[in-house]
């Protein structure tokens, strides 16, 4: 599966447009990481266990996305991008979201 944050990809032509795609997640956040993020507020610098759980979650949207596309069909993802939104004191919504096509290299 071809991921790209471009609206074409070099290199292959779009056959067919399957439509938008997106993988969600909620990132509930650990103890550990709010105590470190509570304490990195008032010293300083960055909560280093809060910016590893937003990776593997961002990573998991992105699977997810993935997995949604295949499903539909699809070659590739077009135009990705990510959203993110504070769900009050739960966590964080993390969604990845593009557009599913079927592609053909072109010589």
């Amino acid at each position: 599966m071809i991921v790209s944050t471009m609206n074409d990809l070099p290199g292959y032509r779009v056959t067919e447009v399957i439509g938008d795609v997106f993988g969600l997640t909620v990132m509930v956040r650990s103890g550990a990481s709010s105590i470190e993020a509570g304490l990195k507020t008032l010293l300083g610098g960055e909560p280093r266990g809060m910016a590893k759980e937003l990776h593997d979650f961002r990573l998991q949207a992105r699977r997810r996305l993935v997995r949604a596309a295949e499903e539909a069909g699809a070659d590739a993802v077009l135009a990705v991008r990510y959203e993110s939104h504070d769900l009050r004191d739960v966590g964080t919504e993390i969604c990845a979201y593009g557009t599913a096509v079927r592609v053909q290299k072109v010589d």
